[in-house]
């Protein structure tokens, strides 16, 4: 057995088993409370820089395989579990989860009190730690974890986005989870241009943009406001990803430009944060941040409780947006903004993940809301062109 140790800045340390890769990686940690997904988790690119805590207990019981993965890599920086199966046993699997760290690699660590661990987080917030299989020396792992960046002022989306603009060519029509397609009208058969700010999109928002009909051109978080009206979109989808909002100078300055031309818009997670700063909102570090699977969220408009996947670290102030943006939705946990949508203008943004990889399928509707909100414009291409 390798011995494994992760070791808080505030010098809390656990000591357990090691899986997967070996080596040593730093990053804040952060606990996700879904019971299943661990693959969609685990390749989720909006986990970029932190190393992720599973408070279920046992985890990689199914394994892993080809069609759950959510992005071209994987991109956080450890994993962190109470049990690992060692039994590998769904008809899907084409490998286990230790198989799956290895080739990533990715450093794991099993067999600790994660339950401690999560109430620790809960008190005291998230906090930068390293997770090392090269030392056992509690103090020095504990001094290697304060040399990282914190999490504030840190941009970490360019690390995860694409380098060049690509096509998504995944079957149109086609609904992620196998069940009848997502339709919004029977008459509609307009192929409708959509652009995709790549943040660190995950694989089931594109598929759910294609399930609904639409031409999906993904660009770079870098790509200017020139660039996307450049390829005449019907509208623009505003990814998740990693890091501190406040730091995207440029992409805010973009989205503002392409917002103020009119095009349809819709934002999630930090695509989310980063509708708040270019309306002229502002954000801000939550104490642990939102992570998992079973997320209360109200309506305020209908009233309606929706559970929701989240994984995010910050949170648009609300006292900071201006009287034309209107908050939709809210958190039922801490009361934060979830949702917004601007009072004149076809732009709308929620914080969670309605794609929904993995997560309950409660918010699906938004990206049907998304394209009818283009659809309700006369601007909205005919077929062919």
């Amino acid at each position: 057995m390798t011995e494994a140790i992760l070791a808080l800045e505030d010098g809390r340390v656990f000591r357990g088993r090691a899986f997967g890769a070996r080596g040593e990686r730093c990053g804040e940690v952060v606990f996700n409370t879904s019971m299943t997904g661990y693959q969609e988790i685990l390749s989720d690119p909006s986990y970029a820089g932190q190393i992720v805590v599973m408070t279920y207990p046992l985890i990689g019981n199914y394994g892993v395989n080809r069609d759950d993965v959510e992005a071209r890599g994987v991109f956080l920086e450890g994993f962190v579990v109470r049990e690992v199966s060692p039994t590998v046993s769904n008809w899907r699997s084409s490998g286990s989860l230790d198989d799956y760290l290895i080739a990533n690699g990715i450093v794991g660590i099993s067999e600790i009190d994660t339950r401690a661990l999560v109430r620790h987080i809960r008190d005291k917030g998230a906090m930068r730690a390293c997770l090392s299989t090269e030392t056992t020396d509690a103090a020095e792992a504990v001094r290697r974890a304060t040399l990282i960046p914190e999490m504030v002022g840190r941009e970490l989306a360019s690390s995860v986005s694409c380098e060049d603009s690509y096509e998504w060519h995944g079957e149109a029509n086609e609904h992620p989870y196998g069940a009848p397609a997502p339709s919004v009208t029977d008459s509609d058969t307009k192929a409708l241009r959509i652009v995709t700010l790549d943040f660190g999109v995950k694989y089931n928002s594109l598929r759910y943009l294609r399930a609904l009909g639409c031409e999906v051109t993904v660009l770079p978080s870098t790509a200017t406001a020139g660039e996307i009206l450049e390829l005449e979109p019907d509208g623009l989808f505003i990814s998740n990803g990693p890091g501190d909002p406040a730091t995207l100078e440029g992409p805010i300055s973009a989205i503002r430009e392409v917002v103020a031309a009119g095009v349809p818009t819709f934002g999630i997670c930090l695509g989310h944060q980063l509708l708040g700063h270019a309306l002229g909102g502002r954000t801000f570090k939550l104490p642990f941040g939102h992570h998992g699977g079973n997320h209360p969220v109200k309506d305020l408009r209908t009233g309606r409780v929706e559970i929701t996947a989240q994984n995010h670290g910050f949170a648009v102030d609300a006292a900071s947006l201006p009287g034309d943006v209107e908050v939709t939705h809210m958190n039922l946990n801490d009361n934060t903004v979830e949702g917004m949508r601007h009072r004149s203008l076809p732009v709308f943004s929620v914080q969670y993940h309605p794609e929904a990889g993995p997560g309950p399928h409660d918010s699906e509707h938004l990206f049907i809301d998304f394209v009818r909100l283009i659809r309700a414009r006369p601007s909205s291409r005919p077929a062919g062109v």
